[in-house]
């Protein structure tokens, strides 16, 4: 055990004592070193700062009858106060407070109470002292996750604190979360962070003397009804104990005593190690021994160095030949992995080659399917007339036939008939015969009427179906256009949406689930689950130098705006398992990047394109984090991307001359892509992440959102027309078939009932000659349609021929596009599997690159390592020949030599010093004698000093009653003072033994009643005498702010004018100090001066996110000089 231990309790009392016997008023920098909190813990600054505060000024400010010779406070009052998301409001401020008179007034729930807590709390009050909760989360309003408190103190004049930094004012910053926490931003004039830390800010409260959890500073409702209304009388003494700081005075003296205490006790260990020390002086009188043996321990020490010397050679030969095969192993690797290298090289190459390939064949698939499609149209056009015409001729060609074959029939009748007729002799049946006759006739006309009239009926059919299938046809093509345009209704819906709400956060620009994905990584990165915390989404890590092209970049980089980037593989399975919490299964993920971070960004200059006028996609960002630069660039070459706004340009850039050097392909301020000999137009209008014109785009979605609904609208009404056709057709059609059917059964019924006429036996005699004039009329009528018939067949024939040619060159160019079609689609597979496969063997390559840096890097270390150890072996040769010249072997390594030499070295040094080195055991002993000397007075001294300070303390103490006594004598007189105003009488009656304070107030004559305790006045004269009271604690205390909250709700008019007349007179007479008054009463009977400032705050509206209030009374802040 040392001697000095018991020196830390010493400094302790010094440091107290020093306290002690300053001015108790002054500065709380000197007079609360140790506070009640921390009453057995004194803080490590405040002793490191005990000899240079020791001699600091007490008070700057003096007083003849109260008034100050100061005009204006210059350091320690509030300039102003903003508060967000605090308590029930979401934004309150910012208030600006005049340096003397401030009354804030404001019905309930306006926010005045919220401004007296916050003051509390943001100037690192607890919770509890300002009565309005137990926790600071409960400060937080609710729905919001954090709350902000943001005070400005004035910093001015000699008394400044570090002005050189702060300036003028200093902003103190306190942000509130719903875990409870808080954290501390302290800023300069400038808005310059100076410090975060907690210990600063109680170093400013120190120096301007602010003591936010001192009533006279801060007096809220809650604290006036514990104290000054309480019916312990206690309670009214504790009150007035903590306001005048008396309590913390006492607190003090009884940790001096505790530590002087601790301090005898280390006197007691003191005096135990003295003994000890005393032993240890005896031992070494005794330590003389004969010397032997000294020779020869001292040759074999020199032996054993020379071993030493060749055996440090030894090791170093064999570091050199580990080194060397560790070299040979390590160019052996490099060469491995520049075949690896070339190989992933040629891999890389063969898919780009193939990607290339599968591009080219789909865009030479696009441009036939392009230019194969107005023909295709055309073809259809024209199969569809020529089936019109076809349908038409073979219509005509039936009608024909079907007459034909009735003329051959009545031509077959004619003939059996007369030849029947040539056979009969009878004659006697002729006028049945004839009647007959003119029946069949008729018939005969009748059918031929009603063949008409079926072969009409048929055509209007034909028609009816034709229009039936063209409106079948056109609905089908409606309904798809519907669905396509309730489609693009739909996705233009959720990007509103998502935009609407990206106006409250933008992260929802990229996902609906982003902000609560980001604070689940933030939380999970807290915990350690990360090495290092993911970047993302990366759209949101980047800024457009020039918002015309964000289409352009949004076109360029495609899902990677959505993309995160992990440091390894374990990271990314942490982030996929967060991700599994907010997509679904199925539903399509940002994309993962797993690369290394660096805190550096690449150097691309040597490869990335160049243009004097067009900027790439690189330079056309502004990217803070290095890890989004890298990852962007490996995975996109955004350095090799140029951005020319103008198509036409673009093209003549791109492929009317040779593309700039290193230029891969171009984006075009409409997302066109650009390449050397092929064009891609978007698919996109709008940017839809990185756009930061978000009214406009919101307006332009809504517009083309209602043109949608309109344009769906018109294709519904327009479905319901083709519904009505339909029917309507349908309808027409069934009724055309039923009548149809009607006809094929009479002229049925006619031909069978002219066959019974025909088939009866006649034996009248006819008129032959008639008979043969019809047979002859109707063959010359047969050939005449026969004739015709033939025409129409002809004719029909070349229209089929037509109508089949044409559905032939129809199918044909309808089954190329399909086996386009079907080309493309395989294609398309291809070619995202040739992409993923590009960006694999790039990520190879890049792989194989860093590891074959990292190999080099570690392959030239070593073999600078090598040089540096055959520089040494030189070294360790040549010490080694100087010390023995010939080399010797050696089979011991040089740790266990360096031991035994050590082992020898202090074996001879004990002979030494045992046996014939009598001044070193003089000098120990000179030395252990001159430790127990030493360590004896320190602790005669410390004896000494106690003693002395226990004389002090008692004189201490005397002085600490007669200061209570004063300062009781003069809160009376303050008092009595204040109530005669109003004709008051009043009494205050101290017992400092019992600590009991009891006050009794008399309105009126003072002789006309006895003393009555203030529980007895009314609400007013209650208040009224409240307010002296208050007044006559802040005359006796040092604070450079005084609070107030609602002093005057119970008043009456006359005793509220009086009461205000006092603060306002003593206001007058301190205008180095600054008054904050709170109170629900309008105040516009207030006299008009520059040193009061009332503002003014409205209740609070449904909605309103920030209270407005309005300074009455002087316009401009009368601190600006």
């Amino acid at each position: 055990m040392n001697g000095t231990i018991i020196w830390m309790p010493v400094l302790d009392l010094l440091h107290c004592y020093s306290n002690i016997c300053s001015d108790p008023m002054a500065k709380r920098k000197e007079e609360n070193f140790f506070s009640p909190e921390n009453a057995k813990r004194p803080r490590q600054e405040e002793l490191d700062d005990f000899d240079k505060d020791g001699d600091e000024d007490e008070c700057t400010v003096s007083f003849t009858n109260g008034t100050s010779t100061l005009t204006a406070a210059e350091v320690g009052i509030i300039e102003s106060i903003q508060l967000k998301n605090f308590m029930c409001h979401s934004m309150l401020g910012p208030f600006k407070f005049g340096s003397n008179v401030n009354f804030v007034v404001g019905n309930n729930g306006s926010g005045k109470s919220a401004v007296l807590t916050a003051l509390i709390v943001g100037l690192g009050g607890k919770a509890v002292a300002t009565n309005r909760g137990s926790s600071l989360k409960g400060f937080v309003k609710d729905g919001q996750n954090s709350a902000d408190i943001s005070i400005t103190l004035r910093n001015r004049g000699d008394d400044a604190y570090r002005a050189n930094v702060y300036g003028n004012s200093i902003v103190v910053q306190q942000h509130l979360s719903m875990d409870g926490s808080r954290s501390y931003k302290l800023k300069s004039e400038t808005g310059t962070v100076v410090s975060t830390r907690k210990e600063e800010l109680i170093a400013i409260l120190d120096h301007f003397n602010i003591q936010v959890d001192n009533p006279v500073s801060v007096l809220t409702q809650e604290m006036s009804k514990q104290f000054l209304q309480s019916k312990n009388e206690g309670d009214k003494y504790k009150f007035f104990m903590k306001a005048t700081q008396l309590e913390q005075m006492k607190e003090d003296y009884s940790y001096i005593m505790e530590t002087k205490e601790r301090t005898k006790e280390q006197i007691n260990q003191g005096e135990e190690r003295l003994i000890e020390l005393k032993r240890q002086c005896l031992e070494k009188e005794e330590r003389f021994q004969s010397i032997t043996g000294l020779s020869t321990m001292k040759t074999n020490l020199e032996y054993l160095k020379h071993e030493m010397a060749w055996a440090v050679v030894n090791e170093i030969e064999k570091q050199l030949n580990a080194i060397r095969d560790n070299i040979k192993i390590g160019e052996d690797r490099a060469a491995r992995l520049d075949r690896k290298m070339e190989e992933q090289q040629v891999r890389l190459n063969e898919a780009e080659k193939k990607y290339k390939d599968i591009q080219d064949k789909l865009e030479k698939i696009s441009q036939e399917t392009n230019a194969r499609a107005p023909e295709c149209m055309a073809l259809k056009t024209d199969v569809t007339a020529k089936k019109k015409v076809y349908n038409e001729a073979e219509v005509l060609y039936n009608r024909s036939l079907n007459e034909y074959r009735a003329l051959m029939k009545d031509d077959e009748q004619l003939c059996k008939r007369i030849e029947e007729l040539k056979k009969s002799t009878d004659q006697s049946l002729e006028p049945e015969r004839l009647e007959r006759q003119k029946k069949i006739s008729w018939l005969k006309e009748r059918v031929k009427a009603l063949q008409d009239q079926e072969s009409s009926i048929n055509q209007e059919i034909e028609q009816f179906q034709q229009a039936i299938e063209k409106d079948k046809e056109e609905r089908i093509r409606i309904k798809r256009e519907e669905l396509d345009v309730k489609h693009t209704l739909s996705y233009n819906q959720r990007q509103l949406k998502e935009l609407k709400d990206s106006k409250t956060d933008r992260l929802k620009r990229f996902g609906p689930h982003v902000p609560a994905l980001l604070e689940a990584i933030d939380d999970a990165y807290r915990r350690g689950h990360f090495t290092c915390k993911p970047v993302g989404p990366l759209g949101a890590c980047i800024h457009l130098r020039d918002p015309e092209l964000a289409l352009a970049i949004e076109s360029c980089l495609k899902g990677l705006l959505q993309a995160y980037c992990c440091h390894n593989h374990a990271d990314e399975r942490v982030l996929q398992a967060l991700m599994e919490r907010f997509y679904s299964r199925g539903t399509s993920r940002p994309q993962i990047i797993v690369s290394e971070f660096r805190n550096e960004m690449y150097d691309v200059r040597h490869r990335a394109a160049y243009h004097p006028e067009f900027p790439t996609v690189l330079t056309a960002l502004e990217i803070d984090n290095a890890v989004v630069a890298n990852s962007l660039i490996d995975m996109r070459s955004i350095e090799t991307v140029l951005l020319i706004k103008n198509n036409s340009v673009a093209r003549a850039v791109m492929q009317s001359q040779k593309p700039p050097k290193n230029c891969r392909e171009a984006f075009t301020a409409d997302g066109d892509q650009v390449f050397a000999g092929r064009y891609y137009s978007s698919e996109n209008t709008r940017p839809k992440f990185l756009s930061k014109d978000v009214d406009s785009e919101i307006s332009d979605l809504e517009n083309e959102v209602e043109n949608k609904k309109a344009q769906i609208l018109n294709l519904q009404q327009h479905l319901s027309a083709l519904e009505k056709d339909i029917k309507h057709n349908e309808e027409f059609l069934r009724r055309r078939q039923i009548h149809y059917r009607e006809l094929k059964v009479k002229i049925t019924e006619s031909i069978s009932e002219i066959r019974e006429l025909e088939n009866i036996e006649e034996h009248q005699s006819v008129d032959i000659a008639t008979l043969e004039d019809e047979a002859q009329e109707n063959k010359i009528k047969m050939k005449m349609v026969e004739k015709n018939m033939e025409q129409q067949k002809g004719n029909m024939e070349h229209l089929k021929s037509l109508k089949i040619e044409a559905e032939n060159k129809y199918d044909a160019i309808k089954q190329k596009i399909n086996q386009l079609s079907d080309l493309a689609d395989p294609l398309k597979d291809e070619l995202n599997l040739a992409d993923s496969e590009v960006d694999n063997q790039k990520r190879g390559k890049r792989h194989y690159e860093e590891k074959q840096k990292e190999h080099l890097d570690t392959l030239n270390k070593k073999k600078r390592e090598l040089n540096m150890k055959e520089k040494e072996l030189e070294e360790k040769m040549s010490q080694a020949r100087q010390i023995c010249p010939e080399r010797i072997e050696v089979k011991k390594s040089a740790s266990i030599l360096d031991k035994e030499i050590n082992r020898l070295r202090q074996k001879i040094q004990a002979e030494h010093a045992s046996h014939g080195d009598r001044e070193e055991i003089m000098r120990q002993y000179q030395e252990a004698r001159e430790t127990y000397l030493d360590l004896d007075n320190k602790v005669r001294t410390l004896k000494r000093f106690i003693k002395l300070l226990e004389e002090i303390m008692t004189h201490r103490y005397k002085t600490y009653q007669q200061f209570r006594r004063c300062l009781t004598l003069r809160c009376k007189l303050y008092f009595d003072n204040l109530l005669s105003q109003r004709a008051y009488c009043g009494k205050m009656n101290f017992d400092h033994k019992n600590e009991t304070l009891s006050i009794s107030v008399q309105p009126g004559e003072g002789n006309r009643a006895a003393f009555n305790d203030m529980r007895a006045l009314s609400g007013g004269e209650r208040s009224f005498s409240t307010v002296c009271f208050i007044l006559s604690l802040w005359s006796i205390a040092e604070s450079p702010f005084r609070c107030l909250d609602e002093f005057d709700v119970y008043m009456d008019m006359v005793n509220r004018r009086i009461a205000m007349d006092m603060i306002l007179k003593m206001a007058d007479s301190q205008r180095f100090r600054q008054f904050i008054l709170l109170t629900p009463q309008s105040m516009s009977s207030l006299p008009s001066s520059k040193l009061i400032r009332i503002l003014r705050m409205s209740d609070p509206e449904r909605g309103q996110t920030t209270l407005p209030f309005r300074p009455v009374g002087q316009e401009e802040e009368d601190d600006r000089s």
